[in-house]
């Protein structure tokens, strides 16, 4: 088992306590052990961040770039070992982990691009002998939680660019999957990352929680998690200037009308359903199928589930990995049983999967339910796993309606030959991402994302539209007459 340090003002430090860090695969040994840092530890992690946002804001632009692509590179020169972590951390494929990688690297080559851009907008001025313009600006020190998810993409997706807009950062990866924020990290300094700009708590929340949340430096949260998580965050600034981002939960929906190519449509919402199990906040968890086609749509799409491979991630068979954690497999297994108990029936999967060594891992079969209703926990509640319900409506509008009755508003699709229908979906979805005849999962870099209702905030992740949460604006008027 491997002891790892964390990065705190420059330096890889330890602390006196540890956490070890388990594979969800098998669950018998512990893969490595991190620092388990107290509360005072945070408290100098902000002390470091203070630091070095006031060396960072002053840093060109160009540098920071230049920073920034380096550790792109070192990322990608590293993928192998970076992945193999993912894996042993998370879960999920190798095939997925090196994926999640090349795009963390990828996202900091993007906004290291941004950081050469402008950076404000001249305007006119009503005033004789007046330049007036604007100029984006820094906004502190900010504080990062992200998920087990995506252990090692949500981080590079929240940092690349309050790095590149010149802000410091505290990030705190969670404590089932600490190894891949801790690669990020080392690819950073050892790009040259100036001493404070990026700071590592590893810890237990519980423990840390109060010192993370309540120093008076934080300029802003961004938080990628659940919506009881979230909801806390955002009671806890309520009397506090402090920006908050919040990536919260999710109840995605998949349209199939009477007219889509079915089998296409199958494979894409296997896909989007069962990839990492369900572990994505853009998984396909529900499917509305127009009454004519339900039948033969439900066939092919249990026959695609079916197929799926069920293992451990490192084995290149596998096409299903298992569950994060003990805890939240038994957690989607309860939500399983509750959902038989309210009338759902179970036409594949449904149960813990603990054939030969799988019983020492969280495995869950990958679980299609049908005879659901929108009064079904299941149809309504995000369980964050391999669990797909299937209902049948009437036409276009009712399948609409279905998708927007939901408190969330993250993702959902459609699959169509009809140009019409495509087009309107598009504007009557009420979410953040809508996507036509292909999943509801895949959205790259340079694309806005985000969810409405309580899916998130409006603050944005990814392209030019995040920096609205890390700059701010100033207006800059300079009269140059006599």
């Amino acid at each position: 088992m491997r002891t790892l340090e964390t990065l705190s003002g420059g330096e890889w430090v330890t602390s006196g306590d540890w956490i070890d860090v388990h594979d969800p695969a098998d669950t018998r040994t512990p893969v490595a052990r991190i620092p388990a840092l107290t509360a005072k530890d945070v408290t100098r992690a902000y002390d470091h961040a203070e630091r070095g946002f006031d060396v960072w804001k002053r840093t060109s632009p160009f540098e920071r770039a230049r920073i920034m692509t380096e550790a792109a590179r070192l990322i990608r020169e590293r993928l192998a070992d970076i992945a193999a972590d993912v894996t042993a951390e998370n879960g999920k494929t190798l095939a997925e982990a090196r994926g999640e990688t090349g795009k963390a690297a990828d996202f900091l080559d993007y906004y290291a691009g941004l950081a050469r851009q402008g950076y404000g907008t001249l305007l006119h001025d009503v005033r004789p002998d007046t330049r007036t313009h604007t100029q984006r600006e820094p906004i502190g020190v900010i504080l990062v939680v992200s998920p087990w998810n995506d252990p090692l993409i949500t981080p590079a997706r929240k940092l690349a660019p309050l790095l590149a807009a010149g802000n410091a950062a505290v990030f705190k990866p969670a404590t089932e999957t600490p190894l891949s924020g801790l690669h990020l990290a080392r690819a950073l300094h050892d790009a040259g990352l100036p001493a404070g700009v990026l700071n590592v708590v590893t810890g237990r929340t519980a423990t840390i929680e109060d010192a993370l949340l309540d120093d008076p430096r934080i300029a802003g949260i961004t938080f990628t998690g659940s919506n009881d998580v979230g909801n806390r965050i955002r009671r806890r600034l309520v009397d506090r200037n402090v920006r908050f981002q919040g990536e919260l939960g999710g109840k995605n929906a998949s349209v199939v009308l009477a007219d889509a190519d079915l089998p296409a449509a199958a494979r894409a919402v296997v896909a989007a359903s069962f990839g990492q199990a369900g572990q994505r906040c853009t998984a396909t968890s529900r499917v509305v199928v127009d009454r004519p086609v339900y039948e033969e749509f439900t066939r092919l799409l249990v026959a695609g589930v079916e197929a799926l491979t069920v293992g451990p991630g490192t084995d290149p068979a596998t096409t299903l990995c298992p569950l994060s954690s003990p805890r939240h497999r038994d957690s989607v297994l309860a939500d399983l049983d509750r959902a038989v108990e309210q009338g759902a029936t179970v036409l594949t999967g449904g149960a813990a999967d603990t054939e030969g060594e799988r019983a020492h891992g969280c495995y869950v079969q990958p679980t299609v339910l049908a005879d659901v209703t929108p009064d079904t926990a299941i149809w309504r509640e995000e369980v964050f796993g391999p669990v797909l319900a299937v209902r049948a409506v009437d036409g276009f509008a009712a399948a609409v309606e279905a998708v927007n009755d939901s408190g969330f508003g993250l993702a959902a699709a459609v699959f169509t030959r009809s140009l019409e229908h495509a087009y309107r979906f598009a504007d009557e979805a009420e979410c953040g991402q809508v996507a036509v005849n292909t999943t509801t999962t895949g959205w790259d870099v340079h694309l806005p994302f985000g969810g409405f209702r309580d899916s998130g905030t409006a603050y944005k992740e990814q392209g030019e539209e995040v920096l609205r949460f890390s700059t701010r604006v100033k207006t800059v008027a300079i009269h140059f007459g006599g």
